[in-house]
């Protein structure tokens, strides 16, 4: 792997953080009025010693996390994930034997305090917004998936923070935050995949002999203890990471089988009472244990209330793991590209560099223009997620109700954007990964083949991201509602690329309002579709969609920027506006002649 400070050194992410990102409203939005800071103040709680007390002091500290993590990325771990790779893990005698290098830099990363980014000050996490998160996250996943998972996984306890009770927070975030568990999610069954509503794995309340029996797991939770029957497939870092065990938050049927989605609930379960019935062996992501968990008279906690695990706890968790994705494949295409481009800078062929023959240059082009339109796509679905996920919770912290957070117009606007961007964005960002991946190996031609060079792990590492936390299919049915109601005549989504437009220079958008004339044709042909046939259609329709957006955001972004760092960009982002007009020509082509056959 190319060896450097990931965020220091990646120009285009330095332009999002120091001119595109629109820093007031993000610091605004999570900091508030600095409660954080105040409480140190008053308290000399050493748990918010880190809480920035004035805009300044947030963008100091926000950029040196992130500095602290492109070091560690691209310097602690880059030189190792090629050997990490090849040793893998491997399940013996009932337990998972992890490379000791792995369990080392995991270490590292716990005691330089990188690993709680996505958990509040108040329970010992970072405190970060999901803004400066996908910096983090992107930055990680670019230098291997596998560590990510490791060293990241502990985040998974936001949905406790989020849903549990204060005492169950007290208790079991702090040991989190601080690095003494891992954490996974156990939501898939060997039967059940995205079918969540049809889980199988049961929970009945404990008797009065197993509460006893399970006293020191259930603390002072006695009356929240369930027993729990069944298997979950699929668990990242099921088995916790070494000698450190995993909590386990998993979906289990407290309701009849009748009951689908409304019958399921949330627990959390330690894997020290499950047994790991073995791993499974993966394309890629070869030194991330994905295993098997059987659950057998196994206790678990409730988290919030019963019934609610599906409806309201996992779906409210949808928007964050499909940007966690997201960010993962503009992390995987970006050292797929920055590779490809440093090999295409070295080899020589037929008397020059191969980045100097044109088809090789075309290539670099559009994958470097491809990624810079993921990622604006990428941080504009986080700025929607920064301007509704926290404003509630400052919200009812002034004493506000639940029907004042639901009422809330600002809340409403960001929370319906996020719930449109963010399965575009997981789609599409995904699709792209593959694809980028792929042309990586392609520019490295029979060497790319071999296990010689990094890409053939990223390619392989890459596969997973349209499958995993929602398939590409389940993100095109998450979507095109949004999209297709969202372009009526009063629609959300249009108001939206409309009060954009509003700011931009005509004379600059003539390739971009071409595209949008030609997106809006394919939603009237995709309208005049049967049932079958806009199933057929959908995910053009997401991928079309998609393209506008990125666009767009890609364009608007030029306006932030001057000279000729602004001429290169907009260069890059015609190459990218053209390669869109061809898709959404033919995708109105398509449309049309699918209608005519109808």
């Amino acid at each position: 792997m190319i060896e450097g400070n990931y965020f220091t050194e990646n120009e285009d992410l330095l332009l999002h953080f120091d001119n595109l990102v629109r820093w007031k409203e993000i610091v605004e939005a999570y900091e508030a009025d600095f409660f954080d800071s105040r409480r140190y103040q008053e308290t000399g709680d050493e748990r918010f010693a880190i809480a920035p007390s004035s805009f300044e002091e947030a963008m100091s500290y926000y950029r040196s996390v992130l500095e602290s993590v492109g070091e560690f990325a691209g310097k602690k771990i880059a030189p190792h994930v090629a050997n990490l790779d090849q040793e893998g893990v491997h399940f013996d005698k009932g337990k998972v034997q992890f490379p000791a290098k792995l369990l080392e830099l995991v270490e590292e990363a716990r005691q330089a305090g990188l690993q709680p980014t996505g958990l509040s000050r108040e329970f010992g996490g970072l405190g970060l917004p999901w803004t400066v998160r996908a910096f983090f996250t992107e930055i990680m996943y670019r230098v291997d998936a596998s560590l990510t998972i490791a060293i990241g996984c502990i985040n998974l306890a936001e949905i406790i923070e989020r849903n549990a009770d204060e005492e169950m927070r007290e208790r079991w975030i702090p040991p989190l935050a601080d690095g003494q568990y891992a954490c996974a999610m156990g939501l898939t069954e060997p039967d059940h995949g995205s079918d969540l509503p049809n889980l199988r794995t049961k929970a009945r309340p404990a008797t009065e002999e197993e509460k006893d029996r399970f006293a020191d797991f259930a603390g002072n939770q006695r009356d929240s203890l369930y027993i729990l029957e069944g298997a979950k497939r699929f668990i990242s870092q099921g088995c916790g990471t070494g000698d450190k065990p995993a909590i386990l938050l998993l979906l289990a049927r407290t309701g009849s089988p009748e009951s689908g989605a409304r019958g399921l609930s949330f627990f959390l379960v330690s894997s020290e009472y499950a047994q790991v019935a073995g791993i499974e062996r993966k394309m890629g992501m070869h030194a991330s244990p994905t295993c098997e968990i059987v659950l057998e008279d196994t206790p678990g906690i409730l988290i919030g209330q019963p019934g609610m695990g599906l409806v309201r706890y996992t779906m409210g968790m949808l928007n964050g793991a499909r940007m966690g994705i997201t960010q993962q494949s503009v992390g995987l295409a970006t050292a797929a590209f920055e590779e490809a481009r440093k090999y295409a800078s070295e080899r020589l062929q037929f008397g020059r560099a191969l980045q100097e023959i044109p088809a090789v240059r075309s290539m670099l082009d559009n994958m470097q223009a491809t990624i810079e339109a993921m990622r604006c796509l990428q941080f504009e679905g986080a700025r929607a997620m920064d301007l509704y996920y926290w404003r509630g919770d400052h919200l009812r912290r002034q004493g506000g109700t639940d029907k004042d957070i639901k009422s809330d117009t600002i809340i409403k606007y960001w929370e319906k954007l996020a719930g449109i961007l963010t399965p575009i964005s997981k789609y599409y960002c995904s699709e792209n990964c593959v694809k980028i991946t792929g042309q990586a190996v392609q520019i490295h031609g029979g060497a790319g083949f071999t296990e010689d060079y990094d890409v053939s792990r990223l390619y392989r590492d890459a596969r997973v991201v349209t499958i995993y936390d929602g398939t590409s299919q389940i993100q095109v049915n998450a979507a095109i509602g949004g999209i297709v109601t969202g372009m009526g005549a009063r629609g959300f989504l249009r108001e939206y690329l409309e009060c954009e437009w509003d700011h931009f220079d005509g004379a600059e958008t003539g390739l971009l309002d071409e595209l949008r004339d030609t997106f809006e044709q394919c939603i009237h042909r995709y309208r005049e579709l049967s049932g079958n046939e806009k199933e057929s259609m959908a995910a053009n329709l997401v991928e079309g969609a998609a393209r506008l957006l990125c666009a767009m955001l890609y364009y608007r972004s030029t306006l932030r920027i001057e000279g000729d760092s602004r001429m290169r960009r907009l260069e890059l982002c015609r190459i990218y506006q053209l390669d869109c007009i061809s898709f959404m020509a033919g995708l109105e082509r398509r449309l049309s002649m699918q209608a005519v056959t109808v």
